[in-house]
Formats: structure tokens, sequence, C-alpha cells
């Protein structure tokens, strides 16, 4: 029988709301299914259970405020657990084209399995997947194998070719968007948005290279050397590498949908037949501002993390 049952989580003290959350969703049969009822969106729910029961569940909004939050949290039943796009592409990155030429995120939505995908976005996926299936049919070349890398050696290229590309970057971008949008805002008032959008970014972004660089990477390294050398595992202050992780996905998720926007207001990044030099220049470099961070992503969502969570429980 479906289980239908409401969770009024109003009623439950904060500091044990998803752990009874969480006990009700464990005790679920694949199929079966609740629902939550919360007064603010309970979204920081989605990511935890995405990051500590993986993509084994679908959620449905049926309220969606501005007073009450109503959330149907189906459990998947075993033969229905997709593959993730994230998954997909961290076996063959030449897949993410494909996603790509759909406007489906591949990085910083990657935990979504594609049929949720197309279902929001409209997109037929027979055809999405038939376009995938061409992609396996062609001969691999010498491409650039990230899976087999050592995570220490993986997690230095990320900051010695992506985070210094977000520094080097966010400078320029910022100047030059402020300046498009105070010469050609009046006329293109998307200019004045996409500056302030891009302002954010450039904040959250610095803040978060800082964090990875400072915390999680250099643990991610200690790992790797107690696999190595046979040491002890770290006690880091955080508990264990899926916390931070969690965060980082979180902000990487909010870069992206900060991105998206952006392409949104430039119609794909379409420059207008009144367009100067810089007008041409700024949407010349977010278009591939947002490509490295695909990429970026991608390595560390796709690859990186699920790996170093994978080696600290075999440490443990």
């Amino acid at each position: 029988m479906e289980n239908t049952e409401i969770l009024n989580v109003t009623l439950i003290e904060p500091r044990f709301k998803h752990p009874a959350i969480f006990e009700k969703f464990d005790s679920l049969l694949g199929g079966q299914q609740f629902t939550i009822l919360n007064d603010h969106d309970p979204k920081p729910l989605y990511y935890q259970l995405l990051g500590e029961r993986g993509n084994i569940f679908t959620w449905e909004y049926l309220e969606n405020g501005p007073e009450w939050w109503k959330v149907r949290i189906s459990k998947k039943a075993e033969d229905a657990q997709e593959e993730t796009i994230g998954e997909m592409v961290a076996k063959d990155y030449r897949k993410a084209q494909v996603f790509k030429k759909f406007g489906i995120d591949f990085c910083c939505g990657g935990k979504k399995a594609l049929s949720e995908v197309c279902d929001k976005k409209g997109l037929d996926i027979h055809k999405v997947q038939a376009e995938l299936s061409a992609v396996d049919e062609i001969t691999v070349g010498s491409s650039v194998d990230f899976q087999a890398w050592d995570l220490a050696f993986l997690s230095d290229y990320i900051i010695n070719t992506h985070h210094r590309y977000v520094k080097e970057n966010i400078p320029f971008l910022s100047e030059l968007s402020l300046k498009v949008a105070r010469v050609h805002g009046d006329h293109h008032p998307e200019l004045v948005r996409i500056a302030e959008v891009f302002s954010g970014i450039a904040a959250d972004l610095s803040q978060h290279l800082v964090k990875e660089e400072s915390v999680l990477f250099p643990y991610i390294k200690e790992l790797v050397s107690a696999q190595k050398n046979g040491g002890s595992l770290p006690l880091p202050s955080f508990g264990n590498v899926t916390n931070p992780i969690k965060v980082m996905e979180m902000e990487h998720e909010g870069a992206g949908e900060d991105l998206s926007e952006i392409r949104l207001l430039s119609s794909d990044y379409l420059v207008p037949e009144d367009a100067c030099t810089s007008y041409r220049i700024l949407f010349k470099k977010l278009e591939e501002f947002e490509n490295d961070l695909h990429q970026h992503v991608h390595l560390e969502n796709n690859i990186l993390f699920p790996k170093a969570i994978e080696l600290e429980s075999q440490l443990k």
C-alpha cells in the first residue's frame, strides 16, 4: 500500500527535525512515499538527503509557500534508480557536449537523473538518449582520463587550472560588466542585472575557493597520504568529509544557477547590433567563464568528491 503520511515538521523540535525525516525515509520500501509540511522551504534537506542517501528518491513540491511548504518524498524502487547525469559524464566526458546542447546542467545539477531533468525542462528524453548512444559508438581518442588520476594530483590540477582561471578573470569581468552596464544600460537594462549577478558570483566564488584550498583539499591530500603510507586517519574538526563537500556542492549549484540567469538575460550571449567592442568581449568572456566553471565543477562534484568520500570510508 502506498504510504501518504504527512509529517508536520513544525511540531518537531528543530534539532530533531532532520533525524526524524531521515528515520521516516529509511523506513520506506521502494515505491513508498511520505509528505513533509514545513513553514519554510526545506531545500537544505534535499541536499542533505541527496548527499547522505544518494539519488534514490524523488522530491516534489506540492505547495511552495509563502506560508506553507509541502513536499512529497518518494523512495525509488531499486530497479528504478537511474544513473545520474554526473555519473554519465564522469564515465565519458564527451557526453557533456550533448547535455550542453540541450541546456542540461551536467555539473552543478549532475546528481539528478536524466528522466527527472527532461521532464522538468520539457525535453524529449528519447532524443537525448539517442544522441548519448551515438557518443558511445564513437571510438574514444586520447582524451584525458581524470578518473585514473591520484586525488592529490587532481586537487592540485583543479587549483592550478580552474581556481587560477577564476581568480585571474573575476577582477576583469567585474570591472568590464560594470563598465558595459554604465554605458549601454539605458538601452539594454538587462546589462545592469548581469553586472549585479556577476558581482554576487565573484564574491561567492572568491570565498568558496578559499574554503576548498584551506580546508577541504588539504584534508583530501591527508587521506591520500594515509592510504599510501599506512598512517592513521586524520581527525578533522568538521566531522567527516561529506560535511564540507555538501557545502561546496550547494555553493556550486548556486553559482550554476546564477550563470544560468546570465545566459538567459543575455539570450545565450547574443550580441546586439549596437554592441561596442567591450560589450562583445564581455559576452565572449562570460561564456568562457561559464564553460570553465562547468568543467571545474564536474571534476569536483562527479570525480574528486565521490572518490574522497569512498577513500575516507575505506580508511575508517
